[in-house]
């Protein structure tokens, strides 16, 4: 059965920081690209992060030099560090996994991350 299960979403001041958490199940992580998506209230869902098989990533340009993501396929475990966090970065984080060569791609369920004074 796949999984992902995301953790370390939460309610935190601007400035601060969260990382996001996302355990993979029930397939070959290691040849899957990991993503993190957000979707705020009203307005559709956005690549945030990814990173590949390889290692290599690409962020979405607000974010970048902000947020880290990173992988530990030993773990199979994908993480989103999320630095100096602004009001705008509320919304629903979603991990992805999407395999590198078929058309086979999985969601977790979504984690709250709430940036509010």
């Amino acid at each position: 059965q796949v999984q992902l299960v995301e953790s370390g979403g939460g309610l935190v001041q601007p400035g601060e920081s969260l990382r996001l958490s996302c355990a993979a199940s029930g397939f070959a992580f290691s040849s899957y690209r990991m993503s993190w998506y957000r979707q705020a209230p009203g307005k559709e869902r956005e690549l945030v992060a990814a990173i590949r098989t390889a290692g290599s990533t690409n962020y979405l340009d607000s974010v970048r030099g902000r947020f880290t993501i990173s992988r530990d396929n030993a773990k199979n475990t994908v993480y989103l560090q999320m630095n100096s966090l602004k009001p705008e970065d509320t919304a629903v984080y979603y991990c992805h996994a999407q395999h590198r060569l078929v058309a086979l791609e999985y969601w977790g369920q979504g984690t709250q991350v709430t940036v509010s004074s």
